[in-house]
């Protein structure tokens, strides 16, 4: 896991509940949480490229149908 270290400093008249949920939001969108419960039980390097494969799979199908409608 790479280093992270993430503050959050409180605003002027921010209640602790708004700086928690600050805290959540940013804890969730750098992935820190994803790659925790990615790396909770070994995965084969075997699957690890099957799943990356299909999910490449997935999102050019999606982008696709989304060129074909327009």
């Amino acid at each position: 896991m790479a280093g992270y270290n993430l503050e959050v400093k409180a605003r002027r008249n921010e209640s602790g509940e708004a700086l928690i949920k600050r805290f959540s939001r940013k804890i969730k969108n750098s992935g820190i949480i994803r790659e925790v419960l990615d790396r909770r039980y070994y995965e084969k390097p075997s699957v690890k490229r099957r799943r990356d494969k299909i999910k490449r799979k997935r999102v050019l199908a999606k982008l696709k149908q989304e060129q074909n409608k327009q």
